[in-house]
C-alpha cells in the first residue's frame, strides 16, 4: 500500500484522532497549564484558562466521536447481541467502554463542570470588588468569599478528577492498541 493511500483508510483517522486526543490532554494537563500557572500572574492565568478550556473540552469531545466513527467495526455491535452486525470481540466491548468514557468525561467538563467553574470565577471577581480583597489573598475573607472559594475548589477538583478518568481511559486504550498491533 502506498503511503498516500493510507489516508483512504478510516483506521488512519482513528489513530490520528486518538493521538491528538492523548497528546493534547497530556500537554494541557501536565505541561501547558503548569507552565502558564508558574509564568503568568494569577489574573492573566485565569483569563488564559477561561479562553483555552472551552476549545480544549470541545476537542476532547470531538476526538472520541471521530474514534467511534472510524473504529474498524461498529462499536454499537459491542452492546447488542444481534447477529446482523459483524461479530465483536471482548476487546470491541472494552474499546466501546473506553471510548465512551473518554467522550462522557469530556462532555461533562464541557457542558457542566467547566461552565460552573467559570461562573464561580465570575462571582468571585465581583465579591473581590465588594470585599476590596482578592480571593487568594491572606484571610480573613468574608463568608461569601469563603463559600465561593470552597465551591471553586470543589469544582476544580471534580474537573481534574474527571479529566484524569478520561486520561486513564485514553492510556488504557493505547495499551489495547499496542497489544493489537503486536499480534
Amino acid at each position: 500500500m502506498s503511503s498516500l493511500s493510507t489516508f483512504k483508510s478510516p483506521a488512519t483517522y482513528h489513530l490520528l484522532s486518538y493521538g491528538t486526543l492523548l497528546g493534547s490532554t497530556i500537554f494541557q494537563s501536565f505541561i501547558g497549564g503548569v507552565v502558564a500557572y508558574r509564568a503568568l500572574p494569577r489574573a492573566q492565568f485565569s483569563t488564559l484558562q477561561k479562553s483555552i478550556f472551552p476549545p480544549y473540552f470541545v476537542l476532547q469531545s470531538v476526538a472520541p466521536l471521530a474514534m467511534w466513527l472510524t473504529y474498524p467495526r461498529s462499536l454499537l455491535s459491542a452492546f447488542t447481541s444481534s447477529t446482523t452486525l459483524k461479530p465483536t470481540t471482548s476487546n470491541d466491548k472494552l474499546n466501546a467502554y473506553l471510548i465512551t468514557t473518554m467522550f462522557v468525561t469530556a462532555v461533562l467538563n464541557l457542558g457542566y463542570v467547566g461552565p460552573q467553574t467559570t461562573e464561580i470565577m465570575r462571582l468571585r471577581k465581583h465579591q473581590e470588588t465588594r470585599d476590596g480583597k482578592k480571593s487568594y489573598d491572606e484571610g480573613p475573607h468574608s463568608k461569601e468569599m469563603q463559600a465561593l472559594n470552597r465551591k471553586f475548589t470543589i469544582l476544580h477538583s471534580v474537573s481534574s478528577l474527571v479529566n484524569l478518568v478520561g486520561l486513564g481511559a485514553m492510556v488504557w486504550y493505547g495499551g489495547v492498541l499496542g497489544e493489537a498491533a503486536s499480534i
